[in-house]
This record gives structure tokens, sequence and C-alpha cells, in this order.
């Protein structure tokens, strides 16, 4: 168990799952985001922090022996706002792990976007170059490369875990093979800090999808066993909306709609 494990951005919805749910990895939860974390519940620590603020991230990493990274813009924005919060973030954090008196192993939240442009009848593993669909995809392949540099001079374990798409469901017709359950999600994080030695893996994270195009067989010596499959969503989804067409992005490109102009959800 560890000591204390912190969850960044924790008023996103992959944050409050994993409040609600990681209780059991270590004695205390730092819970932290930016604005209102409402009641601190048994176990946690509540810190109000934007990673922007250097000094603050120090403080807010110091005594952690985990964690799990969701803060920062979730998806694409102007280049300011996604500075700020994932490169200026990252590098804050990842500099409070290297002064602290304590070197916690850290699960980043990357993102399906750091590969975007590859097509859907590509399938990729931990070796495929990155092809980011826009500049919060960008900012996911500079959050994997701080993660390497760190570790290989400094010694700091992180698991760079491509989400795909972490919903309760699948939300559309592409998310048959990006769609990574709750329930999947959290064996993956149990996983990465109970190894014994986890080094600094690129995961794809995403449930045991028929339709997947992703291959995570460089990281079986991590245990994780998805046991959900988009699959058994596809007759509902048929009947609630149309396939895309052959020719939109999100028939032809990893990334989906990401890959057009504008700002889309994951």
């Amino acid at each position: 168990m560890l000591k204390k494990l912190l969850i960044t951005g924790a008023n996103g919805n992959l944050g409050r799952m994993c409040r609600a749910r990681l209780g059991h990895l270590a004695e205390t939860l730092r819970i932290s985001d930016r604005d209102d974390l409402g009641a601190a519940a048994a176990g946690e620590e509540l810190v109000i922090c934007d990673l922007a603020d250097r000094l603050a991230v120090e403080a807010l990493v110091e005594g952690c022996d985990g964690i799990v990274h969701l803060g920062g813009q979730s998806v694409e924005a102007p280049w300011e706002v996604i500075r700020s919060a994932n490169l200026d973030g990252v590098f804050h954090l990842y500099e409070a792990a290297r002064k602290a008196s304590v070197t916690p192993r850290i699960l980043f939240a990357s993102s399906n976007h750091a590969i975007g442009f590859y097509e859907q009848n590509e399938r990729l593993d931990a070796k495929s170059p990155p092809k980011p669909d826009g500049l919060y995809g960008v900012s996911k392949v500079f959050g994997e490369a701080m993660a390497s540099m760190y570790h290989d001079k400094f010694g700091i374990e992180t698991a760079s875990v491509r989400i795909g798409s972490c919903f309760p469901e699948p939300r559309d017709h592409r998310m048959l093979s990006t769609w990574m359950s709750e329930d999947d999600f959290v064996r993956l994080i149990e996983r990465v800090f109970l190894v014994p030695r986890l080094g600094c893996p690129i995961i794809y994270g995403a449930s045991d999808n028929g339709a997947s195009w992703w291959d995570n067989r460089d990281v079986a010596y991590l245990g994780w066993r998805p046991q959900d499959d988009g699959e058994a969503y596809r007759a509902a989804l048929d009947a609630r909306m149309e396939p895309p067409g052959r020719d939109e992005a999100a028939a032809v490109y990893q990334g989906g709609a990401f890959c057009a102009d504008g700002i889309h959800e994951a």
C-alpha cells in the first residue's frame, strides 16, 4: 500500500471516479484541483493548486509516493491554455517529483490524441512514433517525452497511459475501438502501483475491445488484463445513431474529430 497517493485534476470526470475508487491503494489520498473540492472524506487531504504555480506544485507533491496525474487541459484549446496547463504544469510536476524527499511513481494521463493522425486501418504498439492530431495531442507527446527524460536521468518511474475514451459506456461508433471501462482503468492503475518494477512504459488505455487498433504486448509484464469489450454496446449504438460516413474524420483517423478543426470530446 502507498503512503500517500496524489490525484491531480480531481474535479474532472476521471478525477472524480479515481477519488471515489482508489482509496484502497493508499493510507491517504491527497486530492487536488484548482477549484473547490467539496468536503474531505475519511482518509483524504484536499489541496487547491494551480499547476502553473511552480512552488505550489512542489508543496503539493512533497510526501507523495504515488501520483495519478489527470490535471491539465483535456481537449483542444488555444496555445496559451495548452502551454500553461499541459507543458508548464507537467514540467512543474516532474521538477517537484525530482526535488521531493520521496520519489513518487507516476501515472501520466496521456491520450490517444498523441497518435490521432494514424488511420484506423493501422495497428499500433508502444514503438509506434507519435502522430498528434492537434495542440492537445502535441502537449501529450511532450508529457511522454518529459516522463522518459526524468526516468532515464533521475530514475522517476512513469506509466504514460494513452487513454482512449474512458466513460461508463461508448458514446459513438469510434469509441467501440477506443473505449476503456472505468473498471478496467482502475485495474490498470492498481497494476501500475503494485508491480515491483515499472520503468517508463507507454500503455494504450483501452479495454479488451474486439475492434481495437492498439497492441499492449510490450507491457504484458504489468499483469493488466482488461476484461470489458466495447462490442457489447454496438447494437445499442446502431439503434441510437448512424455510423459516421466513410470519409468523415471519425471513420478515417484514430483521433476522430480531433483531426478536424475545433474543440471536441475525447
